[in-house]
């Protein structure tokens, strides 16, 4: 093996050495409905290993030149294309054409949501999403209504993807060791991942009902100018948190049809 990489704080570098949870982070992919994989972060390739055991096509995709120059050296494969990047900067079609692809990895926690965001966007290509986070993180991406922690990254990762909290890792097994503990998540997308409103809409209402979440949708949808009528409907006295992903939708279409009722 040539020389190993060092972390890098600035990048959130935590690399991860247990043999046993790489091979279970790799086989949390179902493979059901495509054949190629992004894994994001691969760092020394703990993970990429297992993943190019199995029929598929990988790009793994490192910020970190030291890791590509790792990679490169230790782990010569034809169903593996190691690219250096950034993947929320990235055309997403530039890895695998319009073909479908799940995305998986040890995600760096700084830019972990941002991730998560940047999948949902490109949904239609991507029917499954696995990978470790921050425990907090993915504990709130899987949390179902009435609880603290269930927020806008919830409400909209849920909206088209079916969330699963899978198991959680303990600081010990990362080199250097992280403050907090690791979770592992899986996310399949939904048969019909189309929203029955408009969606641009949805995040909206979402995103402001939770910026004040103490106060009920009545108080903090305000700024929609809502009729009175409509404000009437006894889903306006309850708080973002108590809301289910199918009540948001519903939510959103009774805002639509206020806003056609009165203009």
């Amino acid at each position: 093996m040539s020389k190993q990489v060092r972390a890098k704080k600035h990048l959130g570098q935590h690399f991860l050495h247990d043999e046993n949870i790489a091979e279970k982070i790799g086989d949390t992919l179902t493979l059901q409905g495509y054949k190629n994989v992004l894994e994001i972060g691969p760092g020394m390739g703990v993970l990429t290993k297992y993943l190019i055991k199995k029929d598929i096509q990988v790009v793994a995709m490192d910020l970190d030149s030291d890791s590509i120059t790792f990679l490169e050296a230790n782990y010569p494969n034809e169903n593996l294309q190691i690219l250096e990047g950034d993947f929320l900067k990235t055309e997403l079609s530039d890895f695998f054409g319009d073909e479908p692809f799940a995305i998986t990895g040890n995600f760096p926690y700084n830019i972990s949501t941002q991730i998560v965001f940047k999948a949902l966007e490109n949904r239609a290509q991507i029917p499954e999403f696995t990978g470790m986070f921050q425990k907090e993180v993915a504990q709130r991406i899987c949390e179902k209504e009435g609880n603290k922690t269930y927020g806008i990254l919830s409400v909209l990762t849920q909206a088209f993807y079916d969330a699963e909290y899978l198991f959680t890792v303990k600081p010990s097994v990362f080199n250097p060791p992280p403050k907090v503990d690791s979770g592992v998540l899986r996310l399949k997308r939904k048969k019909d991942f189309s929203l029955p409103c408009n969606e641009k809409l949805f995040y909206r209402v979402v995103k402001t009902g939770f910026q004040q979440r103490r106060k009920t949708l009545r108080n903090s949808l305000k700024t929609f100018n809502l009729s009175n009528k409509l404000k009437e409907d006894s889903i306006f006295g309850k708080r973002p948190e108590q809301l289910s992903v199918s009540q948001f939708i519903s939510l959103t279409q009774k805002i639509e049809n206020d806003a056609i009722s009165t203009h």
